[in-house]
Protein backbone atom coordinates (compact mmCIF):
# COMPACT_ATOMS: atom_id res chain seq x y z
CA UNK A 1 0.00 0.00 0.00
CA UNK A 2 2.90 2.39 0.84
CA UNK A 3 4.52 2.22 -2.31
CA UNK A 4 1.18 2.95 -4.42
CA UNK A 5 0.65 5.91 -2.07
CA UNK A 6 4.42 7.40 -2.37
CA UNK A 7 4.20 7.13 -6.27
CA UNK A 8 0.93 8.58 -6.56
CA UNK A 9 1.68 11.61 -3.93
CA UNK A 10 4.97 12.34 -5.95
CA UNK A 11 3.61 12.27 -9.26
CA UNK A 12 1.04 14.46 -8.29
CA UNK A 13 3.61 17.04 -6.89
CA UNK A 14 5.58 16.94 -9.72
CA UNK A 15 2.15 17.48 -12.19
CA UNK A 16 1.44 20.45 -10.03
CA UNK A 17 5.08 21.77 -10.79
CA UNK A 18 4.97 20.84 -14.51
CA UNK A 19 1.86 22.30 -15.00
CA UNK A 20 2.99 25.95 -13.19
CA UNK A 21 6.11 25.70 -15.90
CA UNK A 22 2.97 25.26 -18.50
CA UNK A 23 1.00 27.86 -17.15
CA UNK A 24 4.20 30.30 -16.98
CA UNK A 25 4.34 29.55 -20.77
CA UNK A 26 0.69 30.25 -21.49
CA UNK A 27 0.82 33.44 -19.66
CA UNK A 28 3.49 34.89 -21.64
CA UNK A 29 2.51 33.75 -25.03
CA UNK A 30 1.70 37.57 -26.09
CA UNK A 31 5.45 38.68 -24.73
CA UNK A 32 7.37 39.93 -26.97
CA UNK A 33 10.77 37.84 -27.49
CA UNK A 34 9.80 35.37 -25.16
CA UNK A 35 11.04 31.73 -25.51
CA UNK A 36 8.79 28.70 -23.77
CA UNK A 37 9.92 26.54 -21.25
CA UNK A 38 10.30 22.43 -21.98
CA UNK A 39 9.20 19.89 -19.30
CA UNK A 40 9.49 16.68 -19.04
CA UNK A 41 8.68 13.20 -16.21
CA UNK A 42 10.71 10.72 -15.63
CA UNK A 43 11.09 8.13 -12.99
CA UNK A 44 14.16 8.55 -10.16
CA UNK A 45 14.81 5.40 -7.97
CA UNK A 46 15.21 6.71 -4.12
CA UNK A 47 19.02 5.62 -3.33
CA UNK A 48 20.11 4.59 0.28
CA UNK A 49 20.70 2.07 2.60
CA UNK A 50 19.71 -1.20 1.16
CA UNK A 51 18.13 -1.55 -2.55
CA UNK A 52 16.38 0.87 -4.21
CA UNK A 53 12.17 -0.43 -3.51
CA UNK A 54 10.86 3.01 -3.74
CA UNK A 55 10.88 5.15 -7.40
CA UNK A 56 9.02 8.49 -7.24
CA UNK A 57 8.27 10.65 -10.18
CA UNK A 58 10.30 13.78 -10.95
CA UNK A 59 9.90 16.72 -13.35
CA UNK A 60 12.38 18.67 -14.76
CA UNK A 61 13.01 21.73 -17.62
CA UNK A 62 15.77 20.01 -19.37
CA UNK A 63 15.83 22.90 -21.69
CA UNK A 64 14.06 26.04 -23.15
CA UNK A 65 12.49 26.30 -26.96
CA UNK A 66 14.76 28.46 -28.65
CA UNK A 67 13.26 28.65 -31.93
CA UNK A 68 12.04 31.91 -33.00
CA UNK A 69 8.48 33.72 -33.00
CA UNK A 70 6.71 35.41 -35.41
CA UNK A 71 7.92 38.99 -36.69
CA UNK A 72 5.17 41.94 -36.61
CA UNK A 73 5.73 45.21 -37.96
CA UNK A 74 4.71 47.98 -35.24
CA UNK A 75 6.08 50.83 -37.04
CA UNK A 76 7.81 52.30 -33.64
CA UNK A 77 11.64 53.84 -34.01
CA UNK A 78 12.52 52.10 -30.99
CA UNK A 79 11.09 49.07 -31.77
CA UNK A 80 13.73 45.88 -33.28
CA UNK A 81 13.60 43.13 -34.08
CA UNK A 82 16.54 40.45 -34.52
CA UNK A 83 16.63 38.82 -38.26
CA UNK A 84 17.45 35.32 -37.98
CA UNK A 85 19.93 33.78 -34.93
CA UNK A 86 21.35 36.41 -32.82
CA UNK A 87 20.49 37.84 -29.32
CA UNK A 88 20.54 41.07 -27.81
CA UNK A 89 22.68 41.73 -24.49
CA UNK A 90 21.36 43.47 -21.80
CA UNK A 91 22.39 44.08 -17.68
CA UNK A 92 20.69 40.91 -15.94
CA UNK A 93 19.28 41.25 -12.18
CA UNK A 94 22.94 40.44 -10.78
CA UNK A 95 24.30 43.56 -12.63
CA UNK A 96 26.20 40.24 -15.42
CA UNK A 97 25.55 40.35 -19.07
CA UNK A 98 22.51 38.69 -20.15
CA UNK A 99 20.82 37.60 -23.15
CA UNK A 100 17.49 38.48 -24.47
CA UNK A 101 15.19 38.35 -27.99
CA UNK A 102 12.71 41.33 -27.20
CA UNK A 103 13.40 44.56 -28.82
CA UNK A 104 10.57 46.72 -26.74
CA UNK A 105 12.96 49.41 -26.52
CA UNK A 106 12.39 52.35 -24.23
CA UNK A 107 13.90 55.67 -23.28
CA UNK A 108 14.30 56.52 -19.33
CA UNK A 109 14.15 60.21 -17.97
CA UNK A 110 17.88 60.27 -17.64
CA UNK A 111 18.39 58.83 -21.24
CA UNK A 112 19.38 55.03 -20.62
CA UNK A 113 18.07 52.82 -23.40
CA UNK A 114 16.14 49.54 -21.86
CA UNK A 115 13.90 47.09 -22.57
CA UNK A 116 10.33 46.98 -21.71
CA UNK A 117 10.79 44.85 -18.64
CA UNK A 118 13.34 47.97 -17.58
CA UNK A 119 16.97 46.28 -18.12
CA UNK A 120 19.79 47.82 -20.10
CA UNK A 121 20.72 47.10 -23.33
CA UNK A 122 24.52 47.08 -23.62
CA UNK A 123 26.38 49.02 -26.32
CA UNK A 124 30.25 48.57 -27.07
CA UNK A 125 30.98 49.86 -23.51
CA UNK A 126 27.85 48.92 -21.26
CA UNK A 127 24.36 50.65 -21.12
CA UNK A 128 23.56 52.86 -23.57
CA UNK A 129 22.70 56.16 -22.48
CA UNK A 130 20.81 58.57 -25.69
CA UNK A 131 20.48 62.42 -25.08
CA UNK A 132 17.61 64.13 -25.79
CA UNK A 133 16.72 64.32 -29.46
CA UNK A 134 14.51 64.42 -32.70
CA UNK A 135 14.64 61.63 -33.84
CA UNK A 136 16.33 58.33 -33.49
CA UNK A 137 17.50 55.38 -35.96
CA UNK A 138 18.54 52.10 -35.45
CA UNK A 139 20.56 50.80 -38.20
CA UNK A 140 20.72 47.19 -39.78
CA UNK A 141 24.10 46.55 -37.24
CA UNK A 142 22.05 48.00 -34.55
CA UNK A 143 24.24 51.31 -34.93
CA UNK A 144 22.00 54.04 -32.82
CA UNK A 145 21.98 57.51 -34.60
CA UNK A 146 20.07 60.52 -33.70
CA UNK A 147 19.45 64.05 -35.20
CA UNK A 148 20.30 66.23 -31.82
CA UNK A 149 17.65 68.54 -30.15
CA UNK A 150 17.91 71.82 -32.01
CA UNK A 151 19.42 70.29 -35.24
CA UNK A 152 18.00 69.88 -38.83
CA UNK A 153 17.26 66.46 -39.66
CA UNK A 154 20.33 66.25 -41.92
CA UNK A 155 22.24 66.38 -39.06
CA UNK A 156 23.27 62.98 -37.53
CA UNK A 157 25.16 61.93 -34.54
CA UNK A 158 26.37 58.14 -33.79
CA UNK A 159 25.67 57.70 -30.10
CA UNK A 160 26.33 54.08 -29.72
CA UNK A 161 25.75 50.17 -31.02
CA UNK A 162 23.48 47.78 -29.86
CA UNK A 163 25.43 44.82 -28.70
CA UNK A 164 24.40 41.64 -30.91
CA UNK A 165 25.86 38.44 -30.55
CA UNK A 166 25.82 34.81 -30.97
CA UNK A 167 26.86 32.27 -28.78
CA UNK A 168 26.49 28.46 -29.66
CA UNK A 169 22.76 28.09 -28.47
CA UNK A 170 24.16 24.60 -26.94
CA UNK A 171 25.66 26.98 -24.30
CA UNK A 172 22.89 28.88 -23.46
CA UNK A 173 20.94 28.24 -20.66
CA UNK A 174 17.31 30.17 -18.94
CA UNK A 175 17.93 31.06 -15.59
CA UNK A 176 14.93 32.49 -13.04
CA UNK A 177 15.18 36.15 -14.25
CA UNK A 178 14.03 34.77 -17.61
CA UNK A 179 17.14 35.88 -19.60
CA UNK A 180 19.63 33.38 -21.15
CA UNK A 181 23.16 33.04 -19.85
CA UNK A 182 25.71 31.29 -21.04
CA UNK A 183 26.51 28.22 -19.16
CA UNK A 184 30.43 28.62 -18.84
CA UNK A 185 30.41 31.68 -17.90
CA UNK A 186 31.90 33.16 -21.01
CA UNK A 187 30.92 36.47 -22.36
CA UNK A 188 30.66 36.17 -26.19
CA UNK A 189 32.02 39.40 -28.43
CA UNK A 190 29.39 41.18 -30.84
CA UNK A 191 28.55 39.54 -33.69
CA UNK A 192 28.65 41.68 -36.95
CA UNK A 193 26.51 39.34 -39.01
CA UNK A 194 23.82 39.52 -36.38
CA UNK A 195 21.03 42.31 -38.23
CA UNK A 196 18.15 43.83 -36.69
CA UNK A 197 15.01 45.00 -38.28
CA UNK A 198 13.52 48.87 -37.12
CA UNK A 199 10.21 48.97 -36.39
CA UNK A 200 9.00 45.04 -35.67
CA UNK A 201 8.59 43.32 -32.69
CA UNK A 202 9.22 39.62 -32.57
CA UNK A 203 6.91 37.91 -30.47
CA UNK A 204 6.20 34.58 -27.71
CA UNK A 205 6.66 31.35 -29.95
CA UNK A 206 4.42 29.57 -27.29
CA UNK A 207 2.09 27.99 -29.10
CA UNK A 208 -1.23 28.73 -27.40
CA UNK A 209 -3.13 26.47 -28.43
CA UNK A 210 -1.12 23.18 -27.66
CA UNK A 211 -0.22 25.17 -23.96
CA UNK A 212 -4.16 25.00 -23.38
CA UNK A 213 -4.02 20.64 -24.41
CA UNK A 214 -1.37 20.38 -22.01
CA UNK A 215 -2.69 22.03 -19.48
CA UNK A 216 -5.87 20.20 -20.15
CA UNK A 217 -3.69 16.65 -20.17
CA UNK A 218 -1.45 17.98 -16.85
CA UNK A 219 -5.28 18.51 -14.88
CA UNK A 220 -6.51 15.03 -15.81
CA UNK A 221 -3.77 12.85 -14.76
CA UNK A 222 -3.44 15.10 -11.04
CA UNK A 223 -6.91 13.45 -10.90
CA UNK A 224 -5.63 10.67 -11.92
CA UNK A 225 -2.93 10.71 -9.21
CA UNK A 226 -5.70 11.62 -6.54
CA UNK A 227 -7.52 8.96 -7.33
CA UNK A 228 -4.86 6.73 -6.92
CA UNK A 229 -4.55 7.90 -3.72
CA UNK A 230 -7.61 7.39 -2.38
CA UNK A 231 -7.87 3.90 -3.34
CA UNK A 232 -4.29 3.16 -1.20
CA UNK A 233 -6.67 5.26 1.50
CA UNK A 234 -9.45 3.27 1.31
CA UNK A 235 -7.14 -0.44 1.28
CA UNK A 236 -5.22 0.89 4.15
CA UNK A 237 -8.51 1.41 6.26
CA UNK A 238 -10.13 -1.68 4.66
CA UNK A 239 -6.86 -3.59 5.84
CA UNK A 240 -6.87 -1.91 9.53
CA UNK A 241 -10.17 -3.00 9.86
CA UNK A 242 -9.60 -7.05 8.85
CA UNK A 243 -6.62 -6.61 11.23
CA UNK A 244 -8.73 -5.62 14.47
CA UNK A 245 -11.50 -8.26 13.72
CA UNK A 246 -8.12 -11.18 13.51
Amino acid sequence: MDRSLYIAMSGAKQTLLAQASNANNLANSQTTGFKSDLEQFRAMPVFGPGFPTRVYAMAERPGTDLSMGSIHTTGNDLDVAIKGEGWFAVEGQDGQEAYTRAGDLRITPEGRLETGTGVAIYGNDGPISIPPAEKIDIGNDGTISIVPVGENATTLAVIDRIKLVKPELSNLEKLNDGFMHTKDGSLPVADASVSIVQGALEGSNVNAVSALVEMIELARNFELQTKVMKSADDNSGISAKLMQMA
